[in-house]
């Protein structure tokens, strides 16, 4: 039937045709129909444009154009972009439609989120699932993808532990299930693949805290379609003995079917220390020192006094913090990227190079290469797919081995000059250690990371489905620490001779394989999905770390060979093997009642022969109730659901071959051989820690899903802690690793608000908010008096607890700390006065964030709020008096005029009363305060280059900016990584271009 338009008018005629062609059997089959799609103004390309229950489908070109005939009646059009946004349009008598989308005012009924094993409607899951898209992501000047979701998610802090770029992250989702540190890192899987995440250095420890090295380090942030986090055990429990402490989906992109596309991306960034520290200046100080001898009745200045006995200058005033730490550290980031496809097949091709160095006086830095392919090819009866991802990337890392932020706190300002005239280091006749010198001592680590994906799926009937997903994991990780002759004053005649050099290489290799059966049915008004599988993976580690000291020349300090002595410290293999059966069956009954039930069995190597097996397993329900005839015509409700969960997720967290008798080797010979002693205790009873999650949420969406807004409570208990047990020394052995039936308690509240406030043709404004409020206490320890943790834990107080001595204030007489004696027996002494608790940690937490567009100028920020108590400044009290320089706060000491100071009167020598009080500030509660703050975590401010008449398709340039501000009355140099004598997160500002051709 060919084309036709009407008109309606007076005309009769013009009426009967027009009710004519309005019926579908005589009107829509065969008709064309045409239009375009665009979001924002902008026109779209690679929108899928199918009519609904048909194979009959087609594409939108690159100026946003479709037309596609219809093969049935009373048609319906659906219109899904790459980006998973959906829109239905009825035909009706239409010939031309034409939409347009709005990302920003997306409902939760058209948002897809990954699930893990699944995909699920947002508006239809029943689990706790967080999700932060590539919008939010991409163009953020940062090595780490977890910098840039700061504060976006509710239920999950993220803490960077240092401002030196490839350090690592303290990433919590619900709290610390775990009594041990390393017992509360999230499961991360990218694209399907568990990453190895046993790359912790054994040589970084003096520049990375923790020595910890975050695996996501190595996945390019650009390259990442979306993040979704899975809390609560609904989401999690599908993962079993690896879903405790949550799990972090991370979907790389892919292509979209459009002709092929070039795109160059370049950015340029710099950093420096947020903040700076209020110290004495040199009079200040001088007064101090002075002040302190003649407190200590000392007229005659020591020969080491330096600062105050002529040796060096008094009239000399430098900035340590400027000169330490102070620099500015350049950043670099070039990328291009090929793209395009057809119906069928669709490709990626992306590679990108970034560089940045430190704020450190030295040239040293980071640098990363990151390439990327994959491909997804559909048969043309849509039955077979086959995708194919490959991402290499390598990471070249070289820091100084020591941080030399303290060093920038407590030099004296009238320190001598860094170097000579000649360019030397000054060493001002042995007087100092020119902080310097120890940038001569280098660390540095290498990493190579493979990830192969590939993903198999085939249609076996309208019901049936098979899935197989296989990966690989290849990482190599080499990291050198030397530390040469020239570290030391000359004058020592220390030589090369005493130059050592450490070299240490982890070599592992995982894969995984995952065969997948899916299941659907629709039986009237239910709705039933379910699918079975197996999971099974290996993973295998082989450390070797050697030490050589000694060397004819500095020259060949890297050539461990060339060492007059050389220690083999470690050389071990380390195997593990996962294997599981896991299920899920969902269904929905008038897609408003969704029952999600998951199970899984699990099997690991970790675990003794009596407990290697366990099962895992949740429930959980959803009840749309905005779907109920009494809402059906709420002009003002457009979403309501209930929804709950409950379940039992573990973890397997505790490293290999724990449970097993070991033996180590020994550091000593016995006629020329080296011997063998017992290290662990066999524990054939060790087994897994588990945690039971419970969870009820409201979500509503309100006029049109324009304002969202969803509230959950949570309560998670994790019991069977896996942790030392101490022995008596009697048995040879400080502890055996077994399961203490100790329970930690995890409850919360998590408020999220989405609201898209102004929706103009030229002008857009949305908002979202989060806040998360987290409450953890230990429930139960048995016999925890009896323990050796009862100076640590406490129950019914939070696992993060210090007790500490409780401060009462400077004697107004004596200009003494003074303490509570708890036990009265006038000794402040650890057992007995230790009572004063502080509970450290974030009381609340979470982020505002805003994004305005005008025409082609957009803007986003984003506040991240933390209210929480920390240690501060104290707890790492240096006596005033003493050859250090202090907070202007010491400024307010003891006097007799100045009896209500903050601290008490400067000294120099040894006074057993003061120093043994002034030794208690540090384990005080005056050591712990508030370290609340109000960071301006991010801005983006872009422009859309005019397109028309251009030889590119789209053009944009904007301005990034990391830590911008900071609102805080923290004592201290940042409140966000408060861990004393490393670097804190810096503040960033970057300029960028990109280009699409």
């Amino acid at each position: 039937m060919k084309k036709n338009h009407f008109k309606i008018g007076g005309n009769a005629l013009s009426v009967i045709l027009s009710m004519i062609c309005a019926t579908p059997m005589l009107a829509q089959v065969g008709k064309t129909v045409h239009g375009t799609v665009k979001e924002q103004s902008i026109s779209l390309s690679g929108v899928l444009v199918t009519e609904k229950g048909t194979e009959n489908h087609t594409f939108t070109d690159d100026y946003g154009r479709y037309d596609i005939t219809l093969v049935t009646p009373n048609a319906t059009l659906v219109f899904e972009t790459p980006e998973l946004l959906v829109r239905e349009e009825e035909v009706k008598n239409r010939s031309s439609i034409s939409i347009e989308f709005d990302t920003e005012g997306i409902g939760l009924q058209e948002v897809v989120v990954n699930a893990g094993y699944y995909t699920v409607k947002d508006k239809e899951r029943t689990g706790s699932i967080a999700r932060v898209t590539a919008k939010e992501i991409e163009n953020q000047p940062v090595n780490n993808v977890l910098s840039a979701i700061q504060g976006r998610m509710a239920g999950v802090s993220i803490v960077q532990n240092s401002g030196v770029a490839g350090g690592g992250y303290d990433i919590q989702i619900r709290g610390k299930n775990s009594l041990r540190r390393e017992g509360n890192d999230p499961l991360y899987i990218v694209d399907g693949i568990a990453l190895v995440t046993s790359n912790s250095s054994n040589l970084s420890g003096t520049i990375i805290p923790y020595a910890s090295i975050n695996p996501l380090n190595t996945i390019n942030p650009n390259n990442i379609e979306s993040i979704e986090v899975l809390k609560d055990a609904d989401a999690t429990a599908i993962y079993g003995s690896r879903g405790a402490n949550g799990v972090v989906l991370i979907t790389t992109k892919t292509g979209k079917n459009r002709k092929t596309e070039f795109s160059f991306n370049s950015s340029y960034s710099i950093s420096k220390v947020a903040n700076k520290m209020k110290l004495m200046n040199t009079e200040q100080y001088l007064n101090m020192r002075k002040l302190g001898f003649q407190n200590s009745e000392i007229v005659t200045y020591p020969a080491n006094a330096y600062d105050v006995n002529g040796r060096w200058n008094e009239n000399s005033e430098t900035d340590w913090q400027k000169e330490l730490i102070g620099g500015l550290a350049a950043g670099s980031l070039y990328e291009i990227g090929l793209s395009g496809g057809n119906d069928q097949t669709t490709y990626v091709l992306n590679a990108k190079h970034q560089e940045q160095t430190t704020v450190f006086p030295t040239d040293n830095g980071i640098k990363s290469n990151y390439f990327n392919a994959n491909i997804n090819h559909k048969s043309k009866d849509q039955k077979l797919t086959i995708f194919v991802n490959t991402s290499y990337n390598l990471q070249s890392n070289t820091l100084p081995t020591t941080d030399l932020t303290s060093k920038a706190l407590r030099l004296a300002p009238n320190a001598p000059t860094l170097y000579n005239v000649d360019g030397s280091l000054n060493w001002e006749g042995g007087s100092w250690t020119n902080p310097v010198a120890a940038l001569h001592s280098i660390y540095k680590n290498d990493t190579k990371n493979l990830l192969l994906n590939t993903n198999f799926g085939y249609q076996i009937s309208d019901n049936f489905s098979i899935k197989l997903n296989a990966g690989l994991n290849d990482l190599s990780f080499m990291e050198t620490s030397i530390r040469p002759h020239t570290l030391y004053n000359p004058a020592n005649g220390i030589t090369s001779a005493n130059s050592t050099s450490s070299k240490g290489t982890n070599q592992s290799l995982s894969y995984v394989v995952e065969p997948q059966l899916n299941w659907n049915k629709q039986l009237n008004k239910f709705t039933v999905d379910a699918l079975v599988g197996t999971s099974l993976q290996n993973a295998t580690s082989d450390y070797f770390r050697v030490t050589g000291t000694g060397f004819s020349s500095d020259e060949l300090i890297y050539n461990l060979s060339a060492a007059k002595t050389q220690t083999i410290n470690q050389n071990s293999k380390v195997e593990y093997s996962y294997a599981s059966l896991f299920t899920r069956f969902n269904v929905k009954y008038a897609d408003k009642y969704i029952l999600n039930l998951t199970a899984r069995r699990d099997g690991s190597s970790r675990f003794g022969p009596n407990n290697r097996f366990a099962n895992f397993g949740a429930i959980g329900g959803a009840w749309i109730f905005s779907k109920e005839n009494l809402f059906n015509e709420s002009a003002w409700l457009s979403f309501g659901k209930l929804r709950g969960s409950f379940g039992i997720t573990g973890s397997d967290q505790i490293g290999d071959y724990q449970y097993l008798d070991t033996y180590t080797i020994g550091s000593t010979k016995y006629d020329e051989i080296t011997g063998m002693a017992p290290s662990r205790l066999y524990n054939p009873n060790f087994s897994w820690e588990k945690t039971q999650k419970l969870e009820l949420a409201l979500e509503l969406g309100f006029l049109r899903d324009r304002l969202n807004f969803s509230m959950a409570y949570y309560q998670n208990k994790s019991g069977n802690q896996l942790v030392g047990i101490p022995l008596p020394g009697t048995t040879g052995f400080s502890s055996i690793q077994s399961n203490l039936n100790a329970v930690i308690q995890n409850t919360g509240l998590e408020f999220e608000l989405d609201t898209h406030l102004i929706k103009k043709q030229h002008f857009k404004w949305s908002s979202s908010f989060n806040l998360s409020i987290p409450k953890n206490k230990l429930e139960s320890f048995p016999n925890l008096e009896g323990s050796t943790y009862a100076n640590t834990y406490v129950i019914g107080k939070a696992t993060t607890i210090q007790k500490l001595y409780h401060y009462e204030g400077i004697d107004p007489v004596t200009g003494l700390y003074r303490f509570k004696d708890y036990n009265g027996d006038g000794i402040i002494s650890p057992l007995d006065d230790q009572q004063s608790i502080k509970e450290v940690g974030m009381n609340y937490y979470g982020g505002w964030s805003n994004s305005l567009r005008y025409k082609k100028i957009e803007l986003s920020f984003l506040f991240q709020f933390v209210k929480q108590t920390q240690f501060n400044y104290d707890s790492n009290y240096l006596a005033p008096g003493s050859l250090n320089n202090q907070p202007i706060e010491m400024l307010d000491a003891w006097s007799t005029l100045n009896p209500n100071s903050a601290y008490t009167f400067y000294y120099t020598t040894a006074k057993a009363d003061w120093n043994k009080l002034s030794g208690l500030i540090s384990q005080s509660d005056k050591s712990v305060s508030d370290a609340s703050y109000i960071r301006l975590k991010n801005i983006t401010i872009s422009y859309q280059l005019p397109s028309d008449k251009t030889f590119w398709k789209n053009a944009m340039i904007y301005f990034q900016g990391q830590n911008l501000l900071t609102f805080t009355n923290y004592y201290g140099l940042d409140p966000e990584f408060v861990l004393t004598g490393f670097l804190p997160p810096l503040k960033t500002y970057s300029f960028g271009l990109q280009f699409k051709f």
